[in-house]
């Protein structure tokens, strides 16, 4: 029980002192007007209270990403608490932050056409690419899911609501709705509440798991795990034959760190009323991830008396969207199979139209179009037809996709971050180390994966860990130019 609250308070205490430093090196001005001053328009540039922006953001970020990532991670161990703790504190928070701070501070841009304008277009041009997958296959991964759910509940059994094709057109069609209509007419009215019942569900089942159940961790477990003769165990496959070394960092990114969030940035940043709201807003909502993601991790790890091998039984059976299932209605009874179902079927959806409608203003900001109706038209119906196709195909291969987009635009924007830190000659190391560690992580994944280069983890390892090394290296040779010029 104690490790929980050891994880608690370190992000806890990560908001309350290092984000005032993160925030000290962006430059953020209370005086200045924001683009939604500066651009209001009733579309996407609309004034949102800032406790209901917190709330939109962190739904938008959060979806099943902090729920399913954490409960496949908790398969290898303790670490997996430790990641996400560390992961979200210095690098999954301080992305999310400048991916608002850069946004907010170029015309509520998405992240694409600031990466234009701080590098080259060269990677401008990587960054749409790779933005436009990830935002694409996110939308289908969260049509697919909660579409098969639920046309699978017992509830609809042996009725027209059993068939998973009318789901998805229910589902495409309300994207339809959330994507071509101003912000404020669904989104910021319904999405605060879901926000809420996101924030009560993670509570009820954190107190329900220390209270009543099995397996809970203690702090001899994480020893164990890194004394002496197991500290090899890092590098070493977990109980289901995975290495931890680089599909840990790849299992776990919403909660720890991910690019799918820069996506969102835009959405809030074209509605905050000032730039003060930046940091609670964007930092604060990651470190709320973050608490969610310890508390499912909490759950996988804790919530089967057979240990992992019960945790690994019912991902085989059902993944873990029945890891929810059981968990909820074992430990919150008739109120934990509702909040189950809102879980696993509602918060995808509330991630998947968000993803839709940032694929839309990305396409926007690319190209330049004027958003009228009949241009919003013109791209929301393509994108969700060509959508519709995909969801045809293999649920794994889209997911594997999205895994390896998810993590290299990670990487991308905390470069990004460093570039916007260096120009401004303020503290770019907070940003730097994470990138390098990110690059390292991607690199070493798409060398050993079957999407990649298919090479053995003995080949890939190393390469992974050569680059984080190089890259330190180069990185304290630029400071010390930067800083000779500075002087």
């Amino acid at each position: 029980m104690i490790i929980f609250f050891i994880c608690l308070t370190i992000l806890i205490l990560g908001y309350k002192f290092y984000s005032p430093f993160v925030e000290k090196q962006a430059g953020m001005d209370s005086t200045v007007d924001t683009p939604q001053k500066r651009f209001s328009e009733g579309v996407d540039y609309v004034p949102i209270h800032p406790v209901r922006a917190f709330l939109i953001q962190f739904l938008n970020i959060a979806g099943v990403g902090p729920i399913f990532g954490p409960i496949l991670g908790a398969l290898y161990g303790p670490v997996a608490l430790v990641w996400i703790v560390l992961g979200n504190v210095l690098g999954g928070a301080v992305h999310d932050f400048y991916s608002g701070v850069m946004s907010i501070k170029e015309d509520g841009k998405s992240l694409p056409e600031i990466a234009g304008k701080y590098y080259n277009v060269i990677f401008k041009g990587f960054m749409l690419v790779f933005t436009a997958m990830l935002l694409f296959f996110v939308g289908v991964v969260f049509i697919m899911s909660p579409a098969g759910l639920l046309s699978n509940l017992d509830l609809f059994k042996d009725t027209f609501l059993a068939n998973n094709t009318f789901w998805v057109l229910v589902i495409l069609g309300y994207y339809f709705l959330a994507t071509l209509l101003p912000i404020d007419k669904i989104i910021t009215k319904f999405y605060p509440i879901f926000g809420l019942l996101m924030i009560v569900m993670t509570v009820a089942v954190a107190a329900s798991l220390l209270m009543n159940a099995p397996h809970l961790p203690v702090a001899g477990d994480f020893l164990a795990y890194f004394e002496a003769d197991h500290a090899h165990d890092f590098l070493e496959p977990n109980p289901d034959g995975l290495p931890t070394w680089p599909l840990l960092f790849i299992t776990i990114t919403c909660g720890a760190i991910s690019g799918f969030h820069s996506t969102q940035a835009p959405i809030i940043a074209r509605c905050l009323t000032n730039e003060k709201y930046v940091r609670p807003v964007y930092y604060g909502a990651m470190m709320c991830e973050g608490i969610v993601g310890c508390v499912w991790a909490l759950a996988g790890i804790a919530a089967f008396p057979e240990g992992y091998a019960g945790l690994k039984a019912m991902l085989d059976l059902g993944g873990p969207g029945l890891v929810v299932n059981h968990i909820a209605n074992s430990y919150l009874g008739v109120f934990g199979g509702i909040m189950a179902i809102i879980a696993v079927a509602v918060f995808p959806i509330t991630s998947g139209d968000t993803a839709f409608r940032s694929l839309r203003l990305t396409v926007v900001d690319a190209f330049n179009i004027p958003q009228s109706l009949r241009n919003r038209l013109l791209l929301a119906v393509p994108i969700l037809t060509i959508a519709y196709f995909m969801t045809k195909l293999d649920f794994s291969v889209i997911w594997r996709y999205f895994a390896f987009s998810n993590m290299l635009l990670s990487t991308s924007v905390l470069w990004l971050a460093t570039k916007y830190l260096f120009d401004r000659g303020t503290f770019h190391w907070i940003a730097s180390i994470p990138a390098v560690i990110a690059t390292s992580v991607t690199l070493s994944y798409i060398m050993t994966a079957a999407i990649g280069f298919n090479l053995s983890s003995d080949l890939g390892k190393p390469i992974g860990a050569a680059v984080a090394v190089i890259g330190f290296i180069v990185l304290a040779f630029v400071h010390s130019k930067h800083k000779v010029r500075v002087a």
